[in-house]
């Protein structure tokens, strides 16, 4: 027997098996509360829900001068959480509410900010002395949706690295920029990362909310939130440097990681997770709360499904719904579609939309015996600008579906009504700026509908409704996503016959305002007399473009009435295509709005230098 293959064999395998058998590293959480009963049984189950062994995380939470139950919701969690993590140290101050420079608790004057370096600083001195490989400072108004998360951000095997993560508006946990006196400079790099046009791992000058830090790192005793202990570590290493900014915990630590040489990163590989963005100092706790719903409707929409842990949905609390001041608002949904009326019904949950279900007209359901029992003829001549066919029965059904709701307006005299479809995505505020916008429309103009999320098809000047903040006169556009109409509206549109010449229903809609380039169909109807307004900005926008995954359309993807002429326009986009961002979401062409609004996720200031 040659002993000596059996001994490299034995070494072989041994090495292999014990590769394979090592222990994930052992993570330190650091957790600081303070007011955050609205966000916390949303972070506590989305910690819980994080998919990395229990049994090597430790939990460090401290929480102090609350006014709201965000100690009875952490004590709660606490009663099973303690069975699951390897330990936890956990501890809280109720001797008082706030701090006495403190004006709001909202407030950071200097003896808060002291206070969260101190606590901080001995977080990162516990790691060290239970040995953990890393420590996890998170904030908890960040929510990790990503399970992966914590594994994905470990095996990058990087000194610090945080997860990027999105807010409702340009708000994020990284920094791309810092200027000389230590604060957020802007940069045309954060806004690719933030919307992922680069993906991977960037260095940057700060992380924070969010960040992993490798304990194991050699020069990683050097970090620190201690602006004198940075000092003295400079100072001991003969180093050139020494820092006198401000006396600020994330700043301080960037610098630490700065002087040490040891580098920040923020991953976007992958979306991890969302971000409350910080309050000013006069803003009340309640605004974060609105925020909250903000945040909470974008998990519908992104992820179609928001669960919390049966132990802290007691703790959850919904607005009352209502009607936003409106005689109804419908949603139309086809039956077989149950999934987007279940996320749609999550959303108008979050909001406070008392909302009618309106069982949408299927196209599959549409044969020759239907459209002559409906009494329909096609427009002559039609043919789909992009396609180059005739009207789908989708389409069909789907301009059924608004007619029989513009004529449930006028049989029951509804004075002003919602219509929204099953496929959009709210804008942050959205209950507040569609409120906003139609005390202002009832207070300048008489109207028969308004455009609150659409697809503009053309550069052509769209000028403000005199006197307004909000509204414009829209040219050629496409999609019903949502709109507002009047009574006087509804019974326009009826009056003009629709069924005697069908056509789609967003073809109709720009005839009946005379903005549709097409000067043959638009001859086909008169008078076109509708007063047609848009909100700018948009407040919903598709939940889908055509190509991305998920998208689905009831009404293209049908099947279509016999080609009848080949008259095509050829200057038109395929009707769910994502339009070009300077017309899709720009309302208006004038400079006032084009520099206010960049994109979808500028819609809110850029906070992004508190």
């Amino acid at each position: 027997m040659n002993w000596g293959v059996v001994v490299l064999l034995f070494v072989v395998t041994s090495a292999a098996w014990g590769q394979q058998m090592r222990k994930d590293p052992k993570i330190l959480f650091v957790i600081l509360v303070r007011n955050k009963a609205h966000t916390l049984p949303l972070f506590l189950t989305y910690l819980t829900q994080l998919e990395y062994p229990k049994d090597r995380v430790s939990l460090w939470i401290r929480s102090d001068h609350n006014v709201d139950a965000s100690l009875e919701i952490v004590e709660e969690w606490l009663k099973d959480a303690r069975s699951w993590y390897h330990s936890i140290h956990y501890s809280s101050n109720v001797s008082e509410a706030m701090r006495p420079e403190e004006v709001s608790p909202t407030h950071w004057p200097l003896e808060r900010f002291r206070d969260v370096i101190a606590m901080k600083e001995e977080a990162l001195r516990v790691g060290r002395e239970i040995w953990a490989d890393y420590v996890f400072f998170l904030d908890a108004d960040t929510f990790l949706t990503n399970p992966l998360t914590l594994k994905k951000l470990v095996n990058l095997g990087l000194p610090i690295v945080a997860p990027m993560l999105i807010s409702d508006g340009l708000y994020s946990n990284y920094w791309c920029g810092m200027t000389e006196e230590y604060y957020y400079e802007r940069t045309e790099e954060y806004k690719k990362i933030l919307n992922r046009e680069i993906i991977g791992v960037f260095s940057v000058p700060m992380v924070h909310s969010a960040v992993l830090i490798d304990l194991n790192h050699p020069d990683s005793d050097l970090l620190t939130f201690d602006k004198d202990l940075l000092n003295f570590h400079l100072e001991s290493l003969n180093s050139p440097h020494r820092y006198n900014g401000p006396v600020d915990d994330i700043i301080i630590f960037a610098m630490s990681a700065k002087y040490s040489g040891i580098p920040m990163r923020i991953s976007n590989e992958v979306s991890f997770g969302y971000i409350m963005v910080p309050l000013e100092h006069d803003e009340d706790i309640v605004r974060d709360v609105d925020q909250l719903q903000n945040v909470r409707v974008m998990i519908w929409n992104d992820l179609e499904v928001l669960d919390v842990l049966p132990n802290l949905q007691k703790y959850i609390t919904f607005p009352e719904k209502d009607r936003l001041t409106l005689s109804r608002i419908f949603m139309v949904n086809l039956k077989r579609r149950p999934e987007r009326r279940l996320k749609m019904e999550g959303n108008f949950r979050e909001l406070g939309l008392d909302v009618e279900y309106f069982e949408a007209i299927d196209g599959r359901s549409i044969d020759d015996d239907f459209l002559n029992e409906w009494a329909i003829n096609f427009l002559p001549g039609y043919a789909d600008p992009y396609h180059k066919r005739q009207m789908t029965m989708g389409e069909v059904g789907c301009f059924l579906s608004h007619l029989t709701i513009w004529q449930r307006i006028v049989k029951e005299n509804l004075q002003e009504v919602l219509i929204l479809e099953d496929d959009i995505r709210f804008e942050p505020f959205f209950r507040e700026r569609l409120l906003n916008l139609l005390q202002e429309a009832r207070q300048l103009s008489t109207w028969d509908l308004i455009y609150i999320g659409r697809k503009r098809l053309n550069e052509s000047a769209e000028p403000w409704v005199e006197g307004s903040q909000y509204l414009v006169y829209p040219s050629y556009s496409y999609w019903t996503l949502g709109y507002l109409i009047s009574n006087q509206g509804a019974k326009k549109l009826i009056k003009a016959g629709p069924l005697e010449k069908l056509l789609p229903v967003d073809e109709f809609l720009p005839i009946m305002f005379d903005k549709h380039p097409n000067e043959v169909w638009k001859s086909a109807f008169n008078p076109r007399n509708l007063i047609a307004m848009s909100a700018a900005p948009l407040l919903l926008y598709p939940t889908h473009y055509t190509g991305e995954e998920g998208y689905i359309s009831d009404t293209e993807d049908s099947h279509q009435i016999p080609l009848t002429s080949a008259e095509v326009s050829h200057d038109v986009q395929r009707k769910s295509d994502k339009a070009d961002q300077a017309l899709e979401l720009h309302t208006v062409g004038e400079p006032l709005l084009e520099n206010a609004i960049n994109d979808r996720k500028t819609i809110r200031e850029d906070r992004s230098d508190l």
